[in-house]
């Protein structure tokens, strides 16, 4: 995908994510993984770090050395991308308490990804 495809689908994205209540965090979670490798690719894409041919679907599939090359680079959004994969075992997959406080974190993480796809320091 190029850059503006991948900010157009973040956007889409987040807007469904304003619809959604606490109680929905897997859905939380969920969406904002999602959204968030769409602002990750299209920063990658812009920086000439991966062609748009060659999108981050998850950092759990990169080689050890690819993650760490793009961890160097973009150390926020890789960090932040990485921590809501995290919480997708015990709180989507799972039962695990704090959901609602996850799904929040999740959302911050992704408001992280974002500014730095947008060129924003936060």
């Amino acid at each position: 995908m190029q850059p503006h495809e991948h900010r157009a689908a973040a956007a889409r994205i987040e807007r469904s994510i304003a619809k959604l209540l606490p109680a929905d965090h897997e859905l939380l979670i969920e969406a904002a993984m999602l959204a968030g490798s769409h602002w990750l690719n299209a920063r990658l894409h812009e920086t000439g770090l991966r062609n748009d041919r060659d999108d981050v679907m998850h950092t759990y599939l990169l080689t050890v050395n690819e993650c760490r090359r793009l961890a160097v680079a973009e150390p926020d959004a890789i960090a932040a991308l990485v921590a809501i994969e995290d919480m997708r075992p015990g709180f989507v997959r799972g039962d695990q308490p704090g959901g609602a406080e996850a799904g929040h974190a999740a959302l911050r993480l992704l408001g992280k990804i974002r500014a730095r796809a947008l060129h924003i320091t936060p």
